[in-house]
């Protein structure tokens, strides 16, 4: 009995990417750290939201490739930690990685880190309606 798969329902066509989309996001399963909201901020805005106290800008790498959102956090060397004495050391200081599938059409509008808080702006352009009319040819 063969198994029939989301994208292979004959409804459905032209969905095959969604099912390996799911996979995907599924497969970069973060661990928590840093944490994040993400929120609509417009009609066709979102904002996602990473609590990145200690970093710099030139710690964060934010890039994006096949609809995958990477953002990637190193602190440049612990220096300023060497020869001092943490009696505790609460401050999360360590590298992530942190992964968003985004939907066809949603870009990266612009990052900006204020306040140890790295904000991510997405837009989603609105495809125009188009409606097309199919001529029916002999056979």
């Amino acid at each position: 009995m063969t198994k029939l798969t989301f994208a292979a329902h004959p409804f459905l066509l032209g969905f095959d990417q969604l099912e390996r989309l799911v996979e995907r996001t599924a497969k970069s399963g973060n661990e928590g750290y840093p944490p994040f909201n993400i929120e609509q901020s417009s009609e066709h805005g979102f904002r996602i939201t990473l609590a990145v106290a200690g970093f710099r800008e030139d710690d964060i790498a934010i890039t994006v490739e096949d609809r995958q959102l990477m953002i990637r956090g190193r602190q440049a060397g612990d220096e300023e930690a060497e020869g001092r004495i943490f009696l505790h050391r609460g401050i999360a200081a360590r590298a992530f990685q942190r992964s968003f599938v985004l939907a066809e059409g949603v870009e990266v509008a612009g990052a900006r880190l204020e306040n140890g808080l790295l904000h991510v702006d997405l837009v989603r352009a609105v495809p125009e309606m188009t409606v097309q009319t199919i001529r029916i040819t002999k056979g």
